[in-house]
């Protein structure tokens, strides 16, 4: 199912090891889904925003919390 999410009240969060750079992912729960976005794109109506269920995030980021290294960089 495709849904909607007005995005504009979002609160985007980064990781603490990204020393306050602007080449990081940030993340958003809002609406029952999972937002991402690259934090080079802060401010850019038109930037590319990728939406996620809760399910799937969390399958992604359980499968790195679990070891799986086949989900990170080599």
């Amino acid at each position: 199912m495709i849904k909607k999410v007005d995005l504009s009240n979002a609160v985007w969060a980064k990781s603490a090891l990204s020393s306050g750079s602007t080449n990081c992912l940030e993340v958003a729960f809002i609406d029952g889904v999972v937002a991402l976005r690259d934090s080079k794109d802060v401010g850019n109506p038109d930037a590319a925003i990728l939406l996620l269920s809760e399910d799937d995030y969390r399958a992604f980021t359980g499968g790195i919390r679990n070891g799986q290294a086949n989900l990170l960089l080599p």
